[in-house]
């Protein structure tokens, strides 16, 4: 087992550096980078951007600001016409486009190997700062939302399984479709109207992750008001997540219950508890556990994303949204660099931890 985890950790650095490459190019190629946001807002407004500039320029002109001169440009980029040349290559600058795209692919991975991803164009903020600012509120919905679906998806499809066909799978077939069919964002607005002042009951508060005066809590009243802002988001998300994984569970289960070591062990006058939970259980749970490093990490960057907006939570989802909006290129790759790592390290976690289920898999003797 260890050489197999060796080998999988060495093939995450050709792929995260695939991954990274198709993803910097995806992007270079798509238009509204941020020197065509900077000379929309120098053309449409002269104030912000331009103020930006100058302030990184002055100590090259002696503190005079550069002016948008109506003169000729044979600029590459769309609405520079009428800008001074000039100009434009400071923004260049700013950005770094002013070294070519494989120059600066190569010095962005050199950083992000010491996890060195820069500032933010937009947000004057190191990008691992605002990472680890809005990691709270990801965690928390991450981690809380796959606990809670786990928790009653697993028992639930083991239950459907082995009531197959009765009165009570039926009616949690009915509810599971329902609840499937539910988008989480509109299942998030329906509590909002119901249970946050929306036009019923004001049970539940609509913002953020704490209250305001949250720090002058006593720890016991901390835990409680952080459940409490939490109970609304998790709900919204559990609602749509339980359903497919209960299925899933199910299906694995039947599948194992009709194979012939399950009559075989039954003709040897095993208890069905022992049957289900000594021989089927760690067959069928095999595909359950699969989707768990998905299962999270999708949750965590970007699966809560319209929760996060609803209920005014400031989390990653919202972060990597408003990042791809802006073109804000060192937030984007940092986060996406940091996620997919992240994501390839839970792959190979549940690999190990099939290997825990069920001894008899040998990844030895696999080719990875």
């Amino acid at each position: 087992m260890l050489a197999y985890i060796i080998r999988r950790l060495l093939l995450v650095i050709p792929t995260l550096f695939g991954i990274m490459v198709i993803n910097f190019i995806i992007v270079q190629a798509a238009p509204g980078g941020p020197v065509e946001q900077t000379i929309a807002q120098i053309t449409g407004t002269g104030v912000e951007a331009t103020a930006r500039v100058s302030g990184t320029s002055q100590g090259e002109t002696g503190g005079g600001q550069p002016q948008a001169a109506a003169q000729p440009s044979t600029s590459k980029y769309r609405g520079a016409r009428g800008l001074d040349p000039e100009l434009i290559k400071e923004i260049e600058k700013l950005y770094g486009f002013d070294k070519p795209a494989h120059e600066r692919f190569w010095l962005m991975m050199k950083n992000y190997v010491v996890f060195d991803f820069g500032e933010s164009f937009f947000r004057d903020q190191k990008v691992i700062d605002l990472v680890i600012e809005k990691m709270p509120v990801s965690i928390s919905l991450g981690i809380w939302t796959t606990l809670l679906v786990y928790l009653i998806s697993i028992p639930l499809g083991v239950a459907k399984s082995v009531r197959d066909g009765s009165k009570f799978d039926i009616w949690t077939s009915a509810a599971v479709i329902i609840g499937y069919s539910i988008p989480g964002f509109l299942f998030a607005i329906l509590l909002v109207v119901l249970f946050a002042g929306g036009s019923f009951w004001d049970i539940f508060p609509l913002r953020g992750l704490v209250s305001p005066n949250w720090e002058e809590m006593s720890w016991p009243a901390r835990v409680v008001d952080y459940l409490w802002h939490m109970v609304l988001p998790i709900l919204s998300l559990v609602i749509g997540g339980f359903a497919g994984l209960t299925m899933l569970t199910k299906n694995s289960f039947l599948d194992e219950i009709n194979k012939q070591y399950v009559m075989t062990a039954r003709a040897k006058g095993l208890t069905e508890r022992r049957i289900l939970y000594g021989h089927v259980f760690r067959n069928a749970m095999l595909l359950v556990i699969a989707g768990f490093p998905g299962a999270f990490i999708s949750i965590l960057f970007t699966g809560a994303l319209l929760t996060e907006i609803i209920f005014s939570l400031d989390g990653l989802g919202l972060l990597g949204f408003q990042a791809t909006i802006n073109r804000d290129y060192p937030v984007m790759f940092g986060t996406l660099y940091f996620f997919t790592f992240l994501g390839l390290i839970l792959n190979l976690v549940g690999d190990i931890t099939y290997h825990v289920v069920d001894p008899r898999i040998d990844f030895e003797a696999r080719e990875v």
